[in-house]
């Protein structure tokens, strides 16, 4: 395992451009932007085609059962097939866009001991449905189609910062080949839907690569942005400020940009939750959301652990059976080693072990519904970048013919079992 900064020899040249004899009538920039495309354009054009693909099955499959027709909106149902796109947590960001925040804490009585608090949206954090507003406001769409716009855009920004260090890790051929793995992965239905997925994984990307290449004030304020988008920027505010600490005390980089980078990280989680305590007037009041309404808590990994061993002996009476959805969480637990192995094996930079092996364990470690570990696996982004490494070498028959498949079939597995037959 390399420092967080440190930088492979597979690197290639166009990763820094030096922008030598950049002229003042913009040529250097024009020239940049040119080598720019160049460089992005193998990875985001293959992504898109594995995504629209995908997408394309996910509507037929939908059309063909029409069972969306007959599920409320909001629960997987709408009137066209793409309105389940806006459904589950795509509803609550809508909302959000439009009426904002109520934090409050409402108790229910007689509905059991796991709803013992009224859903509030407060639950959701506040960047993704900002942005929904915004291009809103700009283009005059409503928040679906907001939402959707954030999602695709968020997700091709993603998309390129997965290339670019698989790329600075790997090469170029490894970068394209994790960019696509990114939009086949089991999960990766919700990167284009209203869900605050692909902009979470866009800006933890690119945190990591300024990390590698040593930007560690814009890595710091990505932390900070992550950290407005979702709890689970914990695992990336740490990854950063242990890269930064551990440049801190080598004196790699000085001592102001790793120490302004550790400085910055936590403050966008830590405001948002403390936001919701006031407003609530319990400063815990924001986990006891997510406990009561929704029955997240930390648990040490044991739910995770017993609705493993129910799905694999074929017990289905855990809360939130949903057999399909199950059965395919259960693989990726079962591939999930596998994936750590080749990631570990290629020496990844610090910023990148912390990152992934923290949100491994944020993932698993929780109270959720089983079925939804496709998609809290989906941040892990260097695990597909270890498998890309390791197929590198194959060659490009062989390599689209392995892909071709998972291509179509990612509409079923990341599209239909999640959002129909499972709740994402």
């Amino acid at each position: 395992m390399s420092t967080a900064a440190s930088t492979s020899s597979t690197e290639p040249a166009s990763a820094e451009p030096s922008g030598a004899g950049e002229r003042p009538d913009g040529a250097g920039a024009r020239a940049r932007f040119a080598a720019a495309v160049d460089r992005y354009a193998p990875a985001l054009g293959a992504y898109a085609v594995v995504k629209a693909t995908g997408l394309t099955v996910f509507m037929l499959l939908l059309s063909h059962t029409e069972d969306f027709l007959k599920k409320s909106v909001g629960r997987g149902g709408g009137a066209q097939p793409w309105d389940v796109l806006g459904t589950w947590d795509g509803i609550w960001y809508q909302r959000i866009a439009e009426n904002g925040y109520d934090p409050k804490l409402v108790p229910l009585h007689g509905l059991g001991p796991l709803s013992t608090i009224q859903e509030n949206s407060a639950a959701f954090f506040p960047l993704y449905p900002w942005l929904m507003r915004l291009v809103g406001a700009v283009t005059g769409l409503g928040p679906y189609g907001s939402g959707i716009v954030v999602s695709v855009v968020a997700s091709f920004v993603a998309a390129a910062g997965i290339f670019a260090i698989a790329e600075r890790m790997g090469g170029v051929r490894a970068g394209v080949i994790a960019a696509v793995i990114w939009g086949l992965f089991p999960g990766s239905g919700v990167e284009w839907a209203v869900y605050s997925d692909s902009l979470f994984v866009a800006i933890s990307a690119w945190a990591c690569y300024c990390v590698m290449t040593r930007r560690w004030v814009a890595a710091g304020l990505l932390a900070f942005a992550a950290g407005l988008n979702r709890p689970t920027a914990a695992a990336l505010i740490a990854a950063v400020s242990v890269a930064a600490l551990v440049a801190l005390v080598r004196r790699t980089d000085g001592i102001a940009r790793p120490l302004a980078a550790m400085l910055i990280t936590p403050w966008g989680l830590l405001w948002y939750v403390a936001w919701v305590g006031y407003r609530m007037g319990d400063w815990g009041g924001y986990f006891k959301l997510q406990r009561g309404a929704w029955n997240r808590y930390f648990d040490w990994g044991a739910s995770t652990s017993r609705t493993f061993l129910d799905v694999i002996t074929g017990h289905w009476t855990f809360w939130q059976s949903n057999p399909v959805p199950d059965l395919i969480a259960v693989a990726l637990l079962i591939a999930l080693p596998g994936l750590l192995v080749l990631l570990l094996r290629t020496r990844p930079p610090l910023v990148l072990v912390v990152y992934t092996l923290l949100t491994l364990f944020t993932a698993l470690s929780s109270n959720q519904i089983f079925s939804n570990i496709s998609r809290y696996l989906l941040p892990a982004f260097p695990l597909f970048i270890g498998l890309a490494i390791a197929l590198r070498r194959v060659r490009l028959p062989s390599l689209v013919g392995l892909l071709a498949v998972p291509s179509v079939a990612a509409g079923w597995y990341a599209g239909y079992a999640l959002f129909e037959l499972g709740i994402p």
